[in-house]
């Protein structure tokens, strides 16, 4: 059996999807249950802002089936207000509140802002904060991933940190960083799983459009070289978590749809990675006479 690479997008919902992935008129409440049986995981960006009650945590295992899996963005103020220090109630909150997800809970992503010298004056005093923080990680049940968006701070030593925790980097499709094939004299799988977002340009996307239904600029070339990426990723056995943001292309279900498109051609596979119900056909005894 291949190692899985799951495929999803960054959230299940954004301005558009309704008539365009989502059937038009289905109700908000329904998107969930509907985006799990198209895709096996989906990133939740709405952790970034605040943590979720582990009632509505619940709810979105309850709406997924088996083998769906979420991966949560960790709350900014972890990452970008308290930048890891004093925010140990935080931290036990929200992991607490995603262990709610159970078998379907993935990795939890910290965020990093592009930090300025008034912050860390240099990558090491990052390291050495991220050090002390990982003393803190549960070792149990719980997968982490962290993105750093200053090209400069992808150096052994953070590598090597992230290697001995199992904590994934995260590779990036973004305008400000280097693509993986850019940085090959190092090796970027740092834990047993790999963690891929595809973000794109924001700011130049947000001039053409900002109702993700379609898709606004041609990704082919680049996702071939995404192709390239995985398949070199699945051959040393690690499942991959992928995640298409509306800002890379335009319109996140289509950029996801396409990677398949590019896989297959390649005899990669990527299959739904959850149980869905079998089908019932109706019978004479289910149709009414009127």
């Amino acid at each position: 059996m291949n190692t899985q690479i799951r495929l999803g997008t960054s959230s299940f919902t954004a301005d558009g999807w309704n008539g365009s992935f989502y059937p038009k008129g289905m109700k908000s409440a329904d998107y969930l249950a509907y985006y799990s049986r198209r895709f096996d995981t989906v990133e939740v960006d709405s952790t970034f802002y605040r943590c979720p009650t582990i009632e509505a945590v619940r709810n979105w295992a309850l709406k997924t089936p088996p083998g769906f899996i979420f991966s949560l963005k960790i709350p900014q103020t972890i990452t970008h207000q308290k930048i890891l220090v004093k925010c140990e109630k935080e931290f036990e909150e929200f992991v607490g509140t995603a262990q709610s997800l159970g078998e379907k809970l993935g990795p939890m992503v910290f965020q990093f802002p592009f930090f300025n010298d008034s912050v860390f004056s240099s990558p090491v005093q990052f390291v050495s904060r991220l050090q002390t923080f990982f003393k803190k990680l549960p070792r149990i049940g719980c997968r982490f991933a962290v993105e750093i968006r200053n090209k400069y701070w992808l150096k052994p030593r953070l590598l090597d940190l992230l290697r001995q925790n199992n904590v994934s980097l995260v590779l990036r499709d973004q305008s400000r960083m280097p693509h993986p094939r850019d940085l090959e004299n190092y090796d970027l799988i740092t834990a047993d799983f790999s963690y891929i977002r595809w973000l794109g340009n924001r700011k130049d996307i947000e001039k053409l459009t900002t109702t993700w239904n379609s898709t606004i600029i041609d990704r082919t070339a680049e996702l071939q070289t995404w192709v390239d990426v995985c398949a070199k990723i699945q051959k040393r056995g690690i499942t991959q978590y992928v995640y298409a943001n509306n800002h890379y292309s335009g319109f996140a279900p289509a950029t996801v749809e396409l990677f398949r498109s590019l896989c297959k051609v390649r005899g990669i596979e990527t299959p739904l990675n959850v149980q869905l119900p079998a089908v019932v056909e109706p019978t004479l005894f289910d149709i009414s006479p009127n």
